[in-house]
């Protein structure tokens, strides 16, 4: 459009590739705590801490990997927590289906 400027394209292509990132970030921290646990039942799965430190690292890894694309300039704690949040959702919901379906990797 003509009313947009190179800067409102930035902007929200910007937290288009954080948004997208963070998704699949946290489907991606689901399917490898599935992997962690293993073949176990779906309460033992849910209780292994292992596999709830892979959603941390997924959350912690992604703060440099924005640094390196150049997506650095994180306004403040609202920023942090979205990332945050974003990971976890998806993992938890991803990580519910995989456990109470029972696929198994």
């Amino acid at each position: 459009m003509s009313t947009e400027t190179a800067d409102g394209r930035e902007s929200h292509l910007r937290s288009v590739t954080i948004t997208t990132i963070t998704a699949l970030a946290g489907v991606g921290a689901a399917i490898a705590s599935a992997y962690v646990t293993g073949d176990v039942s779906a309460v033992e799965a849910a209780k292994n801490q292992q596999a709830q430190l892979v959603v941390l690292a997924a959350i912690v890894v992604q703060y440099p990997l924005f640094s390196v694309m150049g997506y650095d300039d994180f306004g403040g704690v609202k920023d942090y927590l979205f990332v945050a949040f974003m990971t976890f959702s998806l993992w938890f919901i991803t990580w519910g289906i995989i456990l109470m379906t029972g696929v198994t990797f």
